[in-house]
């Protein structure tokens, strides 16, 4: 039994999910208070990523379907509507979860047809979810990887990882892993209102400290940083420098984007939350799932700035800022947005506000 000691219950009928595919079991238990467990026996968990895609590797596995960190602007929220279940709280609350992922990856990677591409982890729902706590799956799935060779990355919000570093250091001397913790901002009260169930942002900086004393590097996802809430100068500037502090490798970040699924979802958060931003983000998104243009443009100036500050990327911006006669300890100056639907919008002004 995987969930010892917590008395699982069947769900209710209408939780079943009967027509998914290999569905053992669905289960409750009193430590996931209003959150239901599918257990399926899945027949493979090697996903290809189509060609046309603009990622940078082939290959995902994916334990779970949905996930309890319940991110508002969750990019992958629109698959949970391919098992009939909504992309809002269904996918916080009702969790697939693939029991024999390990088993099932470890015969495919034994396939005389594999040539060990890179598999990437954390692409759709983060396998360090709290459930991986009782599961357990990921062991499995990195002894898996590691023994045939594979190269592999994760990507996660989970301090559950904490827990597998001495396999993951043990299985970096096998094969190339590439670490990734999302963290993107660190207001606390923001936090978990966004994201509520995440591990909190100083959770996660100590978790990055923690992966480069275990002698791994760490890249840090910071995205996304969200129009008005996020994307202040003060805001940027606290973000890289506790990024730096914590000892992250590099930084990736950028703009919100809104994919239908999220965008519904974010925008019911938005106007119960910042109901006064609604107009703004309807104005600034207008276009579809992602900000405007000029916005784009204007927030990579900042990060660029920002992350040069504190050492990421080298100096390149500070002597680009130095050649235009600007000083290399001032940010760049602000633009204004050109005209919108709803009128004159002016972007994020550089004190760090959010209004």
């Amino acid at each position: 039994m995987r969930w010892q000691q917590q008395e699982p219950k069947a769900a209710p009928a209408a939780d079943a999910l009967l027509p998914l595919q290999g569905l053992v079991r669905s289960v409750q238990t009193p430590a996931f208070a209003g959150v239901t467990f599918h257990e399926v026996l899945a027949k493979s968990v090697l996903n290809k990523v189509p060609r046309s895609s603009s990622m940078p590797f082939g290959w995902t596995v994916n334990p779970y379907r949905g996930c309890s960190h319940a991110c508002v602007y969750c990019f992958a929220r629109k698959t949970h509507s391919y098992l009939d279940l909504d992309s809002g709280a269904d996918f916080d609350s009702q969790l697939v979860v693939k029991t024999n992922t390990g088993e099932v990856l470890r015969r495919e990677l034994a396939r005389p047809s594999w040539n060990r591409e890179h598999v990437a982890m954390g692409t759709n729902t983060d396998p360090y979810q709290r459930a991986e706590g009782r599961y357990k799956l990921m062991p499995e799935i990195i002894r898996a990887l590691a023994d045939s060779g594979t190269p592999f990355s994760i990507l996660t919000k989970g301090t559950l990882l904490a827990r597998d570093l001495p396999l993951l250091a043990e299985a970096a001397q096998q094969t190339p892993i590439s670490m990734g913790i999302s963290l993107a901002l660190l207001d606390p009260d923001l936090a978990q209102r966004v994201e509520p169930g995440t591990p909190s942002p100083r959770a996660r900086l100590d978790l990055i400290s923690r992966i480069r004393d275990a002698g791994m590097e760490c890249n840090v996802m910071a995205m996304p940083i969200l129009p008005w809430l996020t994307d202040g100068d003060e805001s940027l500037d606290a973000l890289f420098a506790a990024l730096a502090a914590a000892g992250a490798s590099s930084v990736t970040a950028g703009a919100l984007h809104l994919r239908p699924g999220a965008r519904e979802w974010y925008r019911q958060w938005l106007g119960r939350d910042y109901p006064q931003l609604a107009a703004k983000y309807d104005a600034l998104y207008t276009g579809g799932s992602y900000a405007s243009k000029e916005y784009r443009t204007w927030l990579a100036s900042r990060i660029r700035f920002f992350k040069a500050r504190h050492g990421f990327d080298g100096a390149n911006q500070f002597l680009a800022t130095r050649s235009a006669g600007q000083a290399p300890g001032s940010p760049p100056a602000v633009p204004t947005a050109p005209d919108t639907p709803s009128g004159q919008l002016r972007l994020p002004a550089a004190a760090g506000t959010l209004f």
